[in-house]
């Protein structure tokens, strides 16, 4: 069994080898509701209440307070029906947070439960829930916790939205890249909630200085659709329940189709569209396909870069059209995402530089996430995990496939992270992510997530994906990592290695092999993010090349601080310079 070592301001904390035997084993138990007398409060880290002195800006690619003083995000997510606790529970809840250092919350979610669950649409929001929402964030706020608001993540449809083919929608992801209807319900729900005024802030949400961040839209990107095989118009699934990622329709298959080739008579040249035609293998006055995954590898460059150049055409207008929306029309003060890079396994150098039209540039991984597997004779479900420590796979680590998205010039943030149970190395996660955001100077973490579940239903046992409110060695380590991020205990790096791509570079990049993860830049060796901090320079220009990387047992940060190892007993090794600790 491997060892991982923290050495920390002079003291190790350690994780034993050798377990205790049974009878020496004793329950530790998260009691959320009792901040009477905690032995851990870190409250002192946050400034409350949040947005006393005006809203969290931008400066020299930070985020930082009006009065210039940078700012760290050391966050929680908090999904579902957790958005919404009872009059007795927000304030513990709150409460809670702070003790452990949390100094922003990002609500997820919040569109799937704050319509309320009568009627046979989802275009007004429900007064009963609205004010448990609001009496929360004004509880948070006094605290000194902001919130991070995010518009669309599971809203499903109903009939009286007038959605074309809602009960096949799940969630409803990619057709908001195309759909102007759906576009419309996505403002239309912008302006009803942001608008809306909070009587415990004495705010609207558009000009309340402790909303810090909003996110347009979660995990959602029609290029990623597209080398996903999910614009295939194949889905004929009714009723699909809580999905996420599904295929489109034949109806909006055949929209899509149709807006494509508007799109290439709007762009190309006239004899430029009779070549793509020969390509495509069409006769003149047919609709040019678009293509699938499995016709990638052999299309013209001609072809694919014309199809990739369509969808990432729709991400920019739909990023431009609703950050220009919020700005502009409603006067939000809040700091805006676009979405999040969260596909590791592919390129995501399309999305980002679209994503980068918005204000900061974000990121989600877990390590291994688990899936739900069924047997086939039984049909009895359950959850099936990897169950591996990352300490032992530096190379494909939350902190490498992470950094890959860090951009010059923009704050950056990790707004979805875990190590989810049931992993048993789940230990190892907080602290080498806080140590390594830290180095390479980022600007927030948000762990996913508290609960989904409303606090009324919080218990000592562990659910599947319900959260790490209940698990006392990632809470510990919460608390931990956020003296090492919040106070600066580790250097940030002394070099930054910059990557750049030409615009040809990042089309294609979603062309390369697998193997290529997480960065798909070939000759840019992973463990450089390990030894120093990496952003993407610009879109524009190639890159390159880039520094060679020694094998050697360790892999040692620039300011040498950080090591770790890869062989024998493998660990990593934080030990910033001596300091009085007040």
């Amino acid at each position: 069994m491997m060892c991982l070592r923290w050495m920390l301001l002079g003291v190790v904390w350690a994780m034993p080898c050798v377990a205790l035997a049974q009878g020496e084993m004793h329950p530790f138990v998260m009691d959320w509701r009792d901040n009477s007398t905690p032995l851990v409060d870190l409250s002192v880290f946050l400034d409350a209440p949040a947005g006393k002195a005006g809203a969290i800006g931008i400066k020299d690619a930070h985020l930082v307070t009006p009065d210039g003083r940078r700012f760290r995000i050391w966050g929680i997510n908090i999904a579902s029906m957790a958005c919404f606790p009872s009059r007795g529970d927000a304030p513990v809840v709150a409460a809670h947070l702070a003790r452990f250092g949390i100094n922003c919350a990002r609500f997820h979610f919040l569109d799937r439960f704050v319509f309320g669950w009568g009627g046979d649409n989802t275009r007004s929001l429900d007064p009963n829930q609205l004010d448990k929402f609001d009496y929360f964030i004004a509880e948070l706020k006094k605290r000194g916790i902001y919130t991070n608001l995010n518009l669309n993540v599971g809203r499903t449809f109903r009939e009286g939205d007038g959605v074309k083919d809602y009960e096949y929608l799940g969630f409803a992801k990619v057709v908001n890249y195309f759909d102007e209807h759906v576009q419309m319900l996505h403002k239309e729900y912008a302006r009803q909630l942001l608008t809306h005024h909070n009587p415990y802030t004495g705010n609207e949400y558009r000009r309340e200085p402790a909303v810090a961040i909003m996110e347009l839209v979660n995990e959602n990107s029609i290029v990623e659709a597209w080398f996903s095989n999910r614009l295939l118009g194949k889905n004929k699934q009714k009723n699909p329940g809580l999905v996420a990622w599904i295929d489109i329709t034949a109806s909006y298959a055949e929209q899509l189709t149709k807006q494509y080739n508007g799109w290439l008579r709007q762009t190309l040249q006239p004899e430029e569209l009779d070549d793509l035609r020969r390509a495509a293998g069409v006769a003149e006055g047919e609709a040019i396909p678009r293509l699938s995954r499995g016709q990638f590898k052999d299309a013209p460059a001609q072809r694919f870069h014309a199809e990739a150049k369509f969808y990432m055409h729709l991400e920019r207008e739909y990023f431009a059209g609703m950050y220009k929306y919020l700005k502009n029309d409603l006067g939000v003060m809040s700091l805006v995402v676009g979405t999040s890079d969260h596909n590791h396994y592919n390129s995501g150098y399309p999305l980002l530089s679209s994503a980068s039209l918005c204000d900061i540039l974000d990121g989600h991984v877990y390590w291994q996430y688990p899936r739900y597997v069924r047997d086939a004779e039984t049909e009895l479900g359950s959850i099936s995990s990897q169950n591996t420590p990352m300490v032992n796979d530096p190379l494909h680590s939350t902190i490498v496939q992470l950094s890959r998205s860090a951009m010059a010039g923009k704050p950056y943030m990790v707004s979805e992270v875990d190590h989810p149970f049931p992993n048993e190395y789940a230990g190892e996660g907080i602290g080498i992510l806080a140590a390594y955001a830290a180095f390479h100077d980022w600007d927030g973490i948000f762990f996913y997530p508290l609960e989904h579940r409303t606090p009324a239903e919080w218990g000592a046992q562990f659910h599947p994906f319900s959260g790490i409110q209940p698990d006392p060695v990632r809470m510990m380590n919460v608390a931990a990592g956020a003296c090492m991020f919040l106070r600066g205990d580790v250097q940030p790096a002394k070099k930054t290695v910059y990557r750049s791509y030409s615009p040809e570079q990042v089309r294609e990049s979603i062309r390369l092999d697998w193997s290529q993860w997480p960065f798909f830049t070939p000759g840019f060796n992973p463990a450089l993010a390990l030894m120093h901090a990496t952003r993407i320079r610009d879109f524009e220009k190639s890159g390159g090349p880039y520094p060679g990387v020694n094998s050697t047992d360790a892999i040692v940060s620039d300011t040498g601080e950080l090591v770790w190892h890869r062989t024998e007993v493998r660990s990593v090794s934080i030990v910033p310079p001596a300091r009085r600790i007040n």
